[in-house]
């Protein structure tokens, strides 16, 4: 293995961008949904104004998270090339460091087991919309 192809922690945050990237993508995809939803809502009845209300704060809200999240992706993609430093040994296999990962990892599975729930549903939800258009 030459110098190039070695892990580097530079490396490993520009392979890691994708989550951040991908989360943003959905979480701009979720303001863009609530913003279309936002324009079937009669605004002359109180409960479909409080629901424009707080869908409009939501997309405000959720629109700053994708930014967010996609200039964090961005900035750890740009580590690539990021020099190796020396670490010390006793502090990388600390418990500490295994506990983090292994929560990172944890929350990764519960992610993807979230989404595959979320999606199947919203899945009939899309199918029910086709077949009433």
């Amino acid at each position: 293995m030459n110098m190039k192809e070695q892990p580097t922690c530079g490396k490993g945050l520009a392979e890691n961008s994708a989550l951040p990237a991908h989360i943003g993508n959905v979480v701009a995809a979720m303001a863009e949904n609530l913003d279309a939803h936002m324009q079937a809502l009669d605004l002359t009845d109180k409960n479909s104004a409080a629901e424009y209300t707080a869908y409009e704060n939501l997309v405000k809200e959720l629109k700053q998270s994708a930014l967010q999240l996609h200039l964090a992706a961005r900035h750890m993609a740009g580590y690539r090339d990021l020099p190796m430093g020396s670490h010390i040994e006793r502090e990388m296999i600390h418990p500490r460091v295994h506990e983090a990962f292994e929560k990172f990892l944890n929350q990764k599975r519960e992610l993807l087991s979230l989404l595959q729930q979320t999606a199947d549903r919203d899945q009939i939800i899309l199918d029910m919309m086709g077949a009433h258009s």
